[in-house]
């Protein structure tokens, strides 16, 4: 039996996670835990890895549930767009990225440096999409510019 502790289930208040529907349970359990240093809570149904102060949760997609009436989950296919990823904030990006690329992650770019932070994107073995940054200018109140507006 897993330690309570261990999994999301807060005694009082809540907690976020996040959950990503994917294609192989096994894979993408052992991306979150070797690139994100985080450790396995359950292998499966659902697979939770505990990375920091926060759970990745992972199940293969599926059709609707009486919970979830009219919702098909489904991994993200290449070339689809995004409308919502993961922001992962670390103390060094640098270390950062040197370690997860060692370990196998794959980024967009390198790090850049857009004023109020220094950023970089990464894809998980299912395409989710990741933002890893690190607080610079913000802390001293320089914020990025805004969006170029399209049309």
């Amino acid at each position: 039996m897993v330690d309570r502790a261990e999994l999301p289930a807060p005694v009082e208040g809540l907690v976020l996670t996040h959950f990503l529907t994917v294609r192989d349970v096994a894979r993408s359990r052992a991306f979150y835990a070797d690139v994100f240093g985080g450790t396995v809570v359950l292998d499966e149904n659902p697979a939770i890895v505990k990375v920091a102060n926060t759970w990745i949760i992972m199940n293969p997609g599926g059709g609707p549930t009486p919970d979830k009436p009219d919702v098909t989950l489904t991994a993200p296919e290449p070339g689809d767009p995004v409308s919502a990823f993961m922001n992962v904030r670390v103390a060094d990006i640098a270390t950062f990225y040197r370690a997860a690329t060692a370990r196998g992650a794959e980024f967009l770019t390198e790090p850049i440096d857009r004023k109020a932070e220094l950023r970089c994107y990464m894809r998980d073995p299912d395409g989710h999409l990741i933002e890893v940054g690190q607080a610079t200018g913000m802390l001293e109140g320089i914020y990025a510019d805004p969006p170029a507006t399209s049309g």
